[in-house]
């Protein structure tokens, strides 16, 4: 036979979030396709945004989270580029939620897959007070029905752009958060980008792999009626 060798290949079905040989592969949750066409303008928007710090108790539905990602790190285009700038399109930005009241979605941490538009589950549980205690005891953070989190990889940008690479990443995480920004007050919610909390504490948390570092906490939810 020429030297070679057969080989059989035996296919074991496997349900996503089963266990086999010890190796738990990830429950998956496919998101509500975004929405493109909606009246609201972006000057309407700009005009609008505010820094929201309190929220009502209503919870906000799987579909504005959908629109909120897509709008964060959505792609848009058949070569991978997404509707945030990116240098040289290397997109170092990971995106995590903290879901506690989103209808249709179990309470726990989730990362975004931006390319099959879709959430991978990392952890169930109520999660939001360890993460308000990472944050300094924000109760913004405690109090929202869904919390968006950026990490960021940077050597996925410093391996081309070396040490300046540091600060296209920074310069790309507050385009995506203000894309959040712009999105949630077309969905009627409201969001604060939020700096200051421990960054060992969250990304033990979100259970982070060792080059994603944390950048931006962002709370969201539906705003208090006056």
């Amino acid at each position: 036979m020429n030297g070679l060798i057969p080989v059989l290949i035996i296919m074991f079905p496997v349900k996503i979030g089963e266990c086999m040989n010890g190796i738990k592969f990830p429950e998956t949750i496919q998101l509500p396709q975004p929405q493109y066409d909606r009246r609201s303008s972006v000057e309407s928007a700009l005009l609008e945004r505010r820094s929201i710090r309190t929220f009502s108790d209503e919870p906000v539905t799987l579909a504005e989270v959908s629109q909120l990602l897509w709008a964060a790190q959505g792609v848009t285009h058949r070569r991978g580029f997404r509707t945030a700038p990116s240098a040289g399109a290397l997109y170092p930005l990971e995106i995590f939620i903290v879901a506690a009241k989103v209808t249709g979605l179990d309470a726990g941490i989730y990362k975004y897959k931006p390319g099959s538009h879709e959430l991978s589950k990392i952890v169930g549980g109520e999660k939001r007070t360890d993460l308000c205690r990472a944050a300094l005891n924000q109760s913004t953070v405690k109090n929202a029905p869904v919390v968006i989190l950026f990490c960021a990889v940077y050597q996925r940008t410093a391996v081309k752009y070396g040490q300046r690479g540091i600060r296209y990443v920074h310069m790309e995480v507050g385009h995506s958060a203000q894309n959040i920004c712009l999105q949630a007050v077309s969905l009627g919610l409201g969001t604060v980008p939020i700096g200051a909390f421990r960054d060992d504490k969250v990304k033990k948390i979100l259970n982070c792999e060792a080059d994603e570092e944390p950048l931006y906490i962002m709370p969201v939810g539906r705003l208090v009626e006056k």
